[in-house]
């Protein structure tokens, strides 16, 4: 088997030319064990480009899990350079991934601009561990914690190293695996409200299906981005991960919700190889 591994700010993944429908997509064990970092190839999630009549191509994610994922924002940024790298599109495309059609532009450095559906309005979330805690669905859904405002115990949330001490892993599975989103979970992102809202916002999320921290997650940073709009921010939004800069601009309502939403960075193509089957 030939693949490719491309990274979206360090939210790395196995991408496969599919085109030939040649890869089961329900062997879960398998794709699980590729995404292995010990056993396997290693990667945040594995992606089949394959045909769909009407489209450049098709887009099914997977999880590093080996179950089928929702929308995932810097995979597909990804797919979409890997679609170019094979000479299937130019500098445009439209595809479909799980949530419907999407459209994206690649500019002459790389850079990949993803064009998301519309997005109804944030509302509180479910978990109400902290006061202010939002939700929002983004093509996946996502819990969004502000780490700006005063606990129960007067910590301050202003600490500029705050977003570095937070133990992402044990609070974002806490959060993830609460019976308040059963049966499917949630991803879970904490933010620092910068001083400056025009400055990038600092971002850590933790993503159901990797079941750990990852460098970075786009439907998250698109997320965090249309929520901060209540804390100041104005499109466009640029957001610090781990693993780099994600920008997000849109169009926002008046009434909460956002269309024309965008989502870009950088989709990287780190290595090609042979795996045996």
């Amino acid at each position: 088997m030939i693949f490719s591994k491309y990274h979206g700010t360090g939210n790395d993944f196995i991408l496969l030319d599919d085109r030939a429908a040649a890869f089961d997509p329900t062997d879960q064990p398998r794709i699980a064990a590729l995404c292995h970092r010990r056993f396997g190839i290693g990667a945040d999630g594995l992606m089949l480009l394959r045909n769909r009549d009407g489209y450049d191509f098709e887009m099914l994610y997977f999880n590093a899990d080996g179950r089928p994922g929702s929308l995932c924002g810097n995979g597909s940024r990804c797919v979409v350079a890997f679609a170019k790298h094979l000479g299937l599109i130019g500098g445009e495309a439209r595809f479909l991934a799980a949530d419907g059609p999407h459209t994206a532009q690649i500019d002459p450095d790389g850079t990949v601009h993803l064009q998301m559906q519309a997005v109804a309005p944030a509302r509180p979330a479910p978990v109400h561990a902290h006061l202010g805690d939002v939700y929002l669905h983004t093509g996946s859904p996502h819990h969004i914690r502000f780490l700006s405002q005063t606990t129960d115990d007067e910590h301050d949330y202003d600490h500029p190293h705050l977003l570095d001490e937070l133990n992402v892993v044990a609070v974002g599975h806490d959060i993830r695996h609460d019976p308040a989103y059963d049966p499917t979970g949630t991803n879970v992102n904490f933010v620092e409200i910068p001083a400056d809202p025009a400055q990038p916002w600092p971002l850590r999320t933790f993503e159901r299906g990797v079941e750990d921290e990852t460098l970075s997650c786009g439907t998250g940073a698109v997320a965090v981005a249309l929520a901060a709009v209540a804390h100041g921010a104005a499109s466009p939004v640029r957001l610090h991960t781990l693993g780099g800069e994600l920008q997000v601009r849109f169009e926002n309502q008046g009434d909460g919700s956002f269309a024309n939403v965008w989502l870009s960075g950088p989709a990287v193509r780190v290595f090609e190889g042979n795996y045996k089957l």
